[in-house]
């Protein structure tokens, strides 16, 4: 395992669950969420498909620099979609990012520490073909959260978030897990995590959507830019701060700390009703070897097994090698 400079990669960090996961309660409802038939073939996907309403009217500096969920649709994809080279957030597969720092548990500070590989994985999910990204949560040093994470970048360089799998594990034993897909669940829409162009005064923006039982729905702005912070990697400049946050949960803002050619560096939090009052900084960016990234494979693989229990979807795929 070589370990490179923390300015050449990124990280991610998708905020946490709301409230406990059950695998056998949640496998009813999530019984239609792949219902809908996206196949895995390149050939299969709708890239001849009319713009939205929305999306006809704006410009290509529009999609760079205005985009909003609402704007979603197939058409914005093509065959270069697993290719996530936007400056604010670029992901590369076989790079596994490591943060740590602390959150408040019962009023009490206890250590938190993420760990978020890219895989060389990747998924089909309403015709758009994505990045599997492999997500752990660790508290007291225990595994409380793992999640798989589909990404997938616009022909105009916005990232976009298309669901989840996310399990709960008290330390080795799994207590349960639950998924969403952007198109594979009735009024679940896919978000943007990254703008191509992210500029402070622009509206904010979804970064996707799950109804019930599954309840996901997180909204992002730019908040601060040209910042300066330090972490446990280094000190960056010209940073830029986003605030994410749940319409329906005011006064309660995650810090997104982003580094341009490096991604988010640090995690923080603002206003009196945020619960967690969550802290990290980049710890170690590292570029793994062949065999640990078919270790970290094998693992995402597993996750993926256990999500497939909700229903019928295209199994993530290996990438070819030439694309890593």
């Amino acid at each position: 395992m070589n370990v490179v400079s923390s300015d050449q990669k990124t990280v991610l960090h998708l905020r946490r669950p709301r409230a406990p996961l059950v695998l056998v309660a949640a496998a009813a409802a999530a019984a239609a969420l792949f219902a809908s038939g996206c196949s895995g073939d390149e050939s299969s996907r709708a890239k001849t498909r009319k713009p939205t309403t929305a999306g006809a009217s704006k410009s290509a500096k529009d999609f760079r620099q205005a985009i909003s969920a609402d704007d979603y649709d197939r058409s914005l994809f093509d065959s270069g979609s697993t290719t996530i080279d936007n400056p604010w957030w670029p992901v590369k597969p076989g790079t596994r990012f490591s943060w740590s720092g602390s959150t408040r548990e019962d009023g009490e500070r206890v250590p938190h520490r993420i760990v978020f590989t890219v895989t060389d994985l990747t998924k089909v999910i309403d015709g758009v073909r994505t990045v599997v990204g492999w997500d752990r949560d660790f508290s007291r040093n225990k595994l409380v959260e793992a999640e798989l994470i589909f990404l997938a970048q616009d022909k105009y360089g916005n990232v976009w978030h298309f669901g989840q799998y996310s399990e709960t594990w008290d330390g080795k034993e799994l207590v349960g897990g639950q998924a969403w897909l952007a198109g594979h669940l009735k009024g679940a829409k896919a978000g943007i995590m990254m703008m191509a162009e992210p500029r402070r005064g622009t509206p904010a923006y979804s970064e996707g959507f799950a109804p019930a039982p599954f309840y996901w729905e997180d909204h992002a702005r730019v908040w601060k830019v040209g910042q300066k912070t330090c972490v446990p990697a280094r000190c960056f400049n010209n940073v830029m701060v986003t605030e994410e946050f749940e319409p329906t949960k005011p006064d309660a803002y995650q810090l997104k700390y982003y580094a341009r050619g490096v991604g988010n560096i640090r995690t923080g939090w603002r206003g009196r009703k945020d619960q967690d009052h969550e802290v990290l900084g980049l710890q170690k960016v590292e570029r793994l070897n062949e065999d640990d990234l078919a270790k970290a494979r094998a693992d995402a693989l597993e996750l993926e097994t256990r999500a497939r229990v909700y229903g019928q979807a295209p199994p993530a795929q290996r990438r070819n090698a030439q694309a890593r």
